[in-house]
């Protein structure tokens, strides 16, 4: 195809007298295209495309309707019901141009990059391996879009409060705020509305209000609008999670923080060499400076105190100092519990590690409570595994038994478990072994077959493994000049 300044180019030098042959000669394109370049006055000429089948519009919009806007079905009914020998490509286009597809996307307006203008805050799931498990996790990143910085956290779950923390973290780490934050359509800070007609929920705004900033929703399918925030997890895929290992949620986050805060401020943007520190330094004089104290996002929850003392939250007990049972207000913050009566402050404690549930917690440097919450599970997983790696015809019998839920399981785990470590292993496999050949889920006949095995065989106890070590034990040293045991009781 021959361009548009060189079809310029052979209409002015046929305007300046030279003869077709020769322009075809020293420009070297034929003398056909010459002459009907000539005769277009070195324009384009607009080409109509012709299509050999011609579907009537009118057709295709009752299909379009009666077809909820499905054009593979429309295809189906075109060419086999109708008998009309149609490419689905060339459907596609007629639909296309007849507007009953789905609306054109408006073109984004392209932001210039101010210093304080404005923040971006979204999140991406991934799923990553902590040791030697696979498990999923939520990233969350707030980006500032002049300088770069970044604040990087990945959550097992994200949801309103989760996102309140975030925020939080991330502001009162950098002490500045934009006025504006960007952000999709998520209904974790919008409560109707889309775009520019989004309406924020008023707990959400008035937590942005603390800080200086106001969240603007982008248009539908405008994620570019944010796109800074989207190449910084591009980021994370390419430069934050190859080459290394994490051992937990929090290992991982702290590895988040020390890249997204050390490593990559102080690191040239690619293209403009821009370091994202001393870009943050100039920007500060824009942002809006944070109050010397903002009250951190907490939920508050009411509990009762059970007759232990303890009070449940989120699946951990929590020990409520006192002797009298009462009902507490538990504040619930980013990393730690408050428990009040009366507006008086009784404990604080840490949030315990990811994943940590069913554990009861105390203050620290007094004794420990003596009883067990109250409603406090008891939960066997740890028996079960015990057993299962003990020997594989036992792994092979739990495989059978372990099909009933709830506390009979749990029952069950627990008294094949005792009588495991009452029964030397050999035997004990070989009893399951035995039960799982009959079909036996019952403990007691277990215990039967045990005796009969024991009978059977004449077994012999097997000694005990004695440490030779014991000799230097701290508690044998002290004891060395004790008087002797009496044990003649034993031997009558």
């Amino acid at each position: 195809m021959i361009d548009a300044n060189k079809r310029k180019a052979i209409f002015l030098l046929h305007n300046e007298g030279m003869g077709v042959r020769e322009i075809s000669r020293h420009l070297r394109v034929s003398t056909n295209t010459v002459s009907n370049i000539i005769i277009h006055k070195g324009q384009l000429p607009e080409t109509i495309r012709q299509d050999k089948i011609n579907v009537d519009p009118e057709l295709l919009r009752n299909l379009h309707a009666k077809c909820d806007g499905y054009v593979q079905r429309i295809y189906e009914i075109l060419t086999e019901d109708r008998g009309i020998s149609i490419g689905y490509s060339t459907l596609t286009r007629n639909i296309r141009e007849l507007n009953l597809g789905q609306p054109k996307n408006q073109r984004c307006d392209q932001i210039p990059d101010v210093a304080g203008a404005e923040m971006q805050h979204d999140t991406s799931p991934y799923t990553v391996r902590f040791g030697t498990s696979r498990v999923k996790v939520i990233g969350s990143i707030i980006y500032m879009r002049y300088s770069k910085m970044r604040y990087l956290k990945f959550y097992r779950s994200f949801n309103r409060f989760a996102m309140k923390c975030f925020i939080h973290e991330a502001l009162t780490f950098w002490g500045y705020a934009a006025p504006v934050t960007i952000i999709d359509n998520t209904n974790l800070a919008r409560l109707r509305g889309t775009g520019k007609n989004a309406v924020m929920a008023p707990e959400m705004k008035q937590f942005a209000k603390q800080y200086g900033f106001e969240f603007v929703c982008h248009e539908v399918r405008h994620s570019n609008r944010k796109a800074g925030n989207e190449r910084s997890f591009y980021t994370v895929e390419t430069n934050f999670f190859p080459g290394r290992n994490f051992e937990s949620l929090e290992d991982m986050n702290q590895q988040a923080f020390d890249w997204a805060t050390i490593r990559m401020p102080n690191r040239p943007v690619s293209k403009t060499k821009m370091i994202p520190a001393k870009a943050f330094e100039h920007e500060q004089g824009f942002l809006k400076k944070l109050p010397a104290y903002i009250t951190p996002p907490y939920l508050a929850h009411e509990r009762g105190t059970d007759q232990y003392g303890y009070a449940a939250v989120d699946g951990n007990f929590y020990w409520v100092p006192g002797k009298t049972r009462f009902n507490v207000k538990v504040l619930q913050f980013c990393d730690h519990v408050e428990i009040y009566h009366k507006r008086k402050k009784l404990a604080e404690y840490k949030l315990p590690l990811d994943g940590v549930k069913n554990e009861k917690f105390s203050p620290a440097g007094e004794p420990k409570p003596k009883y067990q919450p109250n409603n406090r599970k008891r939960p066997t997983a740890g028996e079960e595994k015990i057993l299962r790696a003990a020997a594989l015809e036992i792994d092979a019998y739990l495989t059978f038994a372990l099909t009933m839920k709830g506390k009979t399981r749990h029952r069950f785990v627990r008294q094949l478990y005792t009588l495991h470590k009452k029964t030397a292993l050999s035997v004990f496999a070989q009893a399951l072994k035995r039960a799982l050949k009959y079909r036996i889920k019952s403990v007691e006949t277990i215990e039967n077959i045990i005796r009969l095995l024991l009978r059977q065989s004449n077994y012999e106890m097997p000694l005990p493994q004695i440490n030779e070590a014991f000799a230097n034990r701290p508690a044998y040293l002290e004891g060395r000049f004790a008087d002797e045991v009496d044990l003649s009781i034993y031997k009558e």
